[in-house]
């Protein structure tokens, strides 16, 4: 199943959103006129590596600064592959807007980068010993995901389900949506700490941390009213507009 969108209109443009989209795409761009050597280079200069702050000599040895900062927000920003960065941008395209509508703009980029180190502090708690860097949006997104699915629990995603050469869509509750979702990572995630595997390179602890930070955190950068009203508000008006 592909996810299409939500039946959540925004109520005014997601500058934000857009911006980190734009950012990452032009990053990636960056990274893929790089050569092989000069690219795992940058990873590993601005990647999450748990070693590198967990064994300090080793990250000596491999002339990387131990407990450097910067990492933690420069992780976000760089992707593994087309598929990669499309997948990640393509899930804050559909959740992004109505949270950062929520939040503000200035709050939901605090926000936005705040759940995407809570998700590289987990990584790092679960795989203190792993060497490999951790990239991607998929954290702090995996946070406005946490948030949506508080926000807008009545909101509905469209999804396209190709059967054969016949396309069909379906729509899912996305508080249901979201949960299994979060419960598939949470799995996950457990299946690859005890398999002692890092599952193909996926981070999903990193993804549970992202969606737990931001299930818990986004109470307190909303504006306006309660978010009970803006959830029935919305959806009030999608039903509306289906009649």
């Amino acid at each position: 199943m592909i996810p299409i969108q939500d039946t959540i209109p925004s109520r005014s443009f997601p500058v934000i959103t857009w911006a980190l989209i734009l950012l990452n795409t032009l990053i990636f761009a960056l990274e893929a006129s790089l050569s092989p050597a000069e690219l795992e280079r940058l990873v590993y200069a601005f990647g999450v590596i748990p070693a590198r702050y967990t064994h300090p000599a080793w990250a000596v040895s491999m002339g990387l600064t131990p407990n450097a900062w910067w990492p933690f927000l420069s992780n976000m920003f760089l992707h593994g592959g087309l598929l990669h960065l499309a997948g990640n941008m393509w899930s804050l395209y559909i959740f992004g807007d109505n949270v950062e509508d929520r939040m503000g703009r200035g709050r939901f980029l605090v926000f936005y980068l705040l759940t995407g180190v809570a998700a590289s502090l987990l990584h790092i708690a679960v795989n203190p010993d792993s060497t490999m860097p951790a990239i991607g949006a998929s954290g702090a997104i995996s946070g406005v995901m946490g948030a949506y699915m508080f926000l807008f629990p009545r909101a509905r995603i469209i999804f396209l389900i190709p059967l054969l050469f016949i396309p069909y869509f379906v729509e899912i509750s996305a508080f249901f949506y979201l949960a299994l979702w979060f419960w598939g990572q949470f799995i996950s995630g457990t299946a690859s700490s005890v398999m002692a595997q890092n599952a193909g390179g996926i981070a999903f602890w990193a993804h549970v941390g992202g969606f737990v930070a931001g299930a818990l955190l986004y109470r307190f950068f909303i504006r306006g009213r309660p978010k009970a009203y803006y959830a029935d508000e919305y959806y009030k008006r999608y039903i509306h507009s289906q009649t």
